[in-house]
C-alpha cells in the first residue's frame, strides 16, 4: 500500500552570482527569495543575515536562535551563499600548532588533559626551545601551512618575564618566515599583549569554550569575564582576536546559540572562530562523554558564518573523526580553515599528506598568509 507522507516546506533562496573579486561584498545583492517556513520570524532573520553587507553586533540570542534552528539544509545553502559573497570558497587556511609547554597547569577545564588535577598519564615538560620551535615553522611552512600556532598550558602570564621574552623572539622567528603566527598562553595583560603585538604577533587564541550560562558546568578556576577581559586586551593592544567554543560539553543547543551570541556581540567580531569538537581524554571528567552527531558541528558552523560573514570558521579538534564528505559539508557552510600536521596540542590531527591529497581531490587550494587583508585589521 502506497502512504503519501506530508514535506516540509523548506526556504528556497535563490540569488543569482555576480563577478567580483573574493573578499570584496558585491555592490548589489540580490534579495534571496524564502518560502513559507513553520515560524515566519524565520524567514525574516534569514533573509536579513543572507542579504547582509558588513557584519553586526548588535545581534540578539532570539534572532541567532531562529538562524540556528532553521531547517538544516536550507540553513547550510543560505551560510554557503554568505560565505562565498564575503570569502574565496576555495580557499582553505592551513594551521599548524604546537605546543610549547606541556601539563602542569592549575586550571581546573573539566576537558583538558593538561589539568594537574586530573590523572590522564600526561608528563609536564618545561617549555621547549626556541629553536626547535623555528625548526617545527619551517617543516610546517614547507608542508603548505600559512599559519603557526603555539600554546603553552598555563592559567596566565604573571611572573613569566623569562618565559615571555623566549615566547617573543619565538613570534618574532616566525614571522620573518613570512607567516602568520599566533599563540594561546591563558589569560594576558595589557602590557604583555602590546610586548607580543611589538614582536609580530597575528592573533590570540583565548576560546570562551561555550556560553555564559553553562561555563560554570566546565570550569570554576577562571570567570567568563576573565576570559572576555583577556579578549579585551588582546583586541586594543591591535592583535586579532581568536575565540570560539567546544561542542560535546554536555551543553544545550541554546548554549551553542549563546557561545555566537557572546563573540558576535563583542565590539568587534573575532578575526577567527575556531569550532572544536570534544576529544574525551580518559581522566578528565568528560572522559566518557558521548560524541556530539555531526548535524550539530554542522549546524553550529553554519549559523556562526550567518552571524560573522568575516570570521575565518576553523575546523579544530575533533576534525580525524569527520569523513571527508562531512568535511566537505563543513566547507560549503562556511568553514574555511584547518588545523594540519603531526599533532594538536595532545591530541591527533589530520597530516598535511591526508590534508594535501583531499584538497586535490574536491578542488580546494590552500589560503596564502595574509591572504584576505582586512581579516586581518582589528574592528571593521
Amino acid at each position: 500500500m502506497r502512504v503519501a507522507l506530508p514535506l516540509r516546506r523548506l526556504a528556497r533562496i535563490q540569488i543569482q552570482p555576480s563577478r567580483r573579486a573574493f573578499g570584496a561584498v558585491a555592490d548589489a545583492v540580490d534579495t534571496p527569495t524564502l518560502g513559507a517556513d513553520p515560524n515566519p520570524s524565520y524567514s525574516s532573520v534569514l533573509r536579513d543575515a543572507v542579504t547582509a553587507t558588513k557584519p553586526r553586533n548588535d545581534w540578539t540570542k532570539e534572532e541567532i536562535a531562529a538562524i540556528y534552528n532553521t531547517p538544516l539544509m536550507s540553513l547550510t545553502f543560505a551560510a554557503g551563499t554568505v560565505h562565498r559573497r564575503f570569502h574565496n570558497p576555495s580557499s582553505i587556511q592551513m594551521c599548524t600548532l604546537m605546543n610549547i609547554k606541556t601539563g602542569g597547569c592549575s586550571e581546573d577545564c573539566s576537558y583538558c588533559a593538561q589539568s594537574s588535577r586530573y590523572d590522564t598519564g600526561l608528563k609536564p615538560t618545561k617549555m621547549v626551545t626556541v629553536g626547535s620551535v623555528l625548526d617545527a615553522a619551517r617543516i610546517a611552512k614547507e608542508n603548505g601551512s600559512t599559519r603557526f600556532c603555539m600554546g603553552a598550558a598555563w592559567r596566565d602570564m604573571r611572573g613569566r618575564k623569562t618565559n615571555l621574552k623566549n615566547v617573543k623572539e619565538m613570534v618574532h622567528g616566525v614571522r620573518a618566515m613570512g607567516m602568520e603566527v599566533c599563540v594561546t598562553l591563558g589569560m594576558i595583560d595589557r602590557a604583555q599583549a602590546e610586548e607580543l603585538k611589538d614582536a609580530g604577533l597575528t592573533a590570540y587564541n583565548h576560546n570562551v569554550d561555550t556560553s555564559r550560562e553553562f561555563y560554570p558546568s566546565v570550569i570554576t578556576t577562571r570567570t567568563y569575564d576573565e576570559r572576555l577581559e583577556t579578549l579585551k586586551n588582546v583586541r586594543d593592544a591591535g592583535i586579532n582576536v581568536c575565540s570560539g567554543g567546544i561542542l560535546g560539553l554536555g551543553e544545550k543547543p541554546h548554549d551553542r546559540i549563546g557561545l555566537i551570541h557572546t563573540v558576535s556581540t563583542l565590539p568587534s567580531h573575532p578575526e577567527s572562530f575556531p569550532v572544536n569538537t570534544l576529544v574525551p581524554i580518559e581522566g578528565t571528567p568528560l572522559g566518557d562523554t558521548p560524541p556530539v552527531t555531526f548535524d550539530v558541528t554542522l549546524r553550529t558552523i553554519a549559523a556562526a558564518r550567518l552571524v560573522l560573514p568575516h570570521t575565518i570558521i576553523r575546523l579544530a579538534a575533533g576534525r580525524t573523526t569527520l569523513s571527508e564528505e562531512q568535511q566537505m559539508l563543513c566547507f560549503l557552510a562556511g568553514a574555511n580553515a584547518v588545523f594540519t600536521g603531526e599533532r594538536m596540542l595532545t591530541t591527533a590531527c589530520n597530516g598535511w599528506d591526508e590534508d594535501r591529497e583531499m584538497f586535490e581531490k574536491w578542488g580546494l587550494v590552500p589560503m596564502k598568509s595574509f591572504e584576505v587583508p582586512q581579516l586581518r585589521e582589528v574592528g571593521f
